[in-house]
């Protein structure tokens, strides 16, 4: 997984309010996008927008997006939720997690 980070200030293309900042993360055949954005009162929110290339039977490509919102009232829940449910799969699956570690010892590169 790598990422890179984008800086401002660069008006959205799309009625989502004005960008401030966009983190992408390529993982595998995924890329995630955090976009911090702007409201005209000046209030930030985040886009999280999962982004995959998908190949038609003709053989173009198209990008399937899907987006949420997460307001700033709701960081703290949404944060204490998803940690909440990678400890339990860290729990449940830990096979998975310390071969990460591993790769993570061997590379210099923090996974997760």
């Amino acid at each position: 997984m790598t990422s890179s980070l984008i800086s401002p200030p660069a008006k959205g293309s799309e009625d989502f309010g004005e960008q401030v900042l966009t983190k992408a993360v390529k993982a595998g055949r995924r890329t995630y996008f955090f976009d911090v954005r702007a409201t005209r009162g000046g209030d930030y929110f985040l886009t999280i927008t999962e982004s995959r290339k998908k190949t038609n039977p003709d053989g173009t490509f198209v990008f399937d997006r899907h987006k949420i919102f997460l307001y700033k009232e709701d960081f703290r829940k949404f944060g204490c939720g998803f940690r909440e449910v990678v400890d339990f799969i860290k729990r449940s699956q830990p096979d998975f997690f310390e071969q990460q570690e591993r790769c993570e010892e061997k590379t210099g590169v923090e996974i997760f």
